[in-house]
């Protein structure tokens, strides 16, 4: 009984997931030649990489406060143009920092 169930379920995810790939292919045959659409296209696995992690980010540490300032510093960093690793790094001593921090306060 559980395990028809899981089936069903499994088969309803896999054909909506298929769905959702496979219907902009089997729609739009034709290049994509309006800019405004090419740079939405662009921006979306950016956009939606940022949504999915920016909470995880936050929320990641025992409390909000060191979570918010690693990411404050990481971004100051990145905008600084610094390098992956080392926007990384220095966002990891800041929330680890600031987390030894408030356990002490």
């Amino acid at each position: 009984m559980l395990a028809e169930k899981f089936f069903i379920y499994l088969a309803v995810m896999a054909g909506v997931t298929y769905l959702i790939r496979a219907l902009p292919f089997a729609l739009c045959q034709n290049k994509v030649k309006n800019q405004f659409i090419k740079s939405f296209l662009y921006y979306v696995p950016y956009a939606v990489l940022a949504a999915m992690t920016f909470p995880a980010v936050i929320y990641s540490t025992d409390g909000i406060i060191p979570g918010i300032a690693g990411t404050a510093t990481g971004l100051l960093f990145a905008y600084n143009r610094k390098s992956l690793l080392m926007v990384a790094l220095v966002s990891c001593a800041t929330a680890f920092a600031a987390e030894m921090l408030c356990k002490l306060l």
